[in-house]
């Protein structure tokens, strides 16, 4: 029986980094006094609050196809995959935080990941289904 604890850790993982990403609102609030419920104000504040957004939009995406490629394929290469999604949203949020120009790499790596977990998934289960009589 696999068990998956590569394509856990990682998703434990990129719900760590969502998390650090809430942190910095929330620091990026008090710093530029933007009071709840506003979401604009300040351009600082506003780069850090759509860093966040933007990873919340895509963590669907991400989750849903590394658990599937990994139940379909493999747990090893789910988990290489998402960690290089992971990497990619690291260098989104660390480009974005300078200037919103400097997210394009970060955002292309986590897309190309994005895409391979979900192809990859959706390639295999109708392949599974297809042989399968489904």
């Amino acid at each position: 029986m696999e068990t998956h604890a590569l394509t856990a850790i990682v998703t434990l993982l990129a719900l760590l980094l969502y998390f650090y990403m809430s942190l910095g609102v929330g620091r990026a609030r008090a710093k530029y006094e933007i009071k709840v419920p506003a979401i604009s104000g300040h351009p600082d504040f506003e780069r850090v609050f759509r860093i966040h957004a933007n990873t919340l939009e895509w963590l669907p995406i991400f989750l849903a196809s590394l658990w599937l490629f990994s139940l379909y394929w493999n747990d090893r290469v789910a988990a290489g995959v998402g960690a290089v999604w992971i990497v990619g949203r690291i260098l989104y949020m660390t480009g974005y935080a300078k200037a919103a120009a400097s997210r394009s790499t970060g955002f292309l790596v986590q897309l190309l990941a994005a895409a391979v977990l979900l192809f990859g998934a959706l390639g295999k289960i109708i392949w599974v289904a297809v042989h399968s009589g489904v």
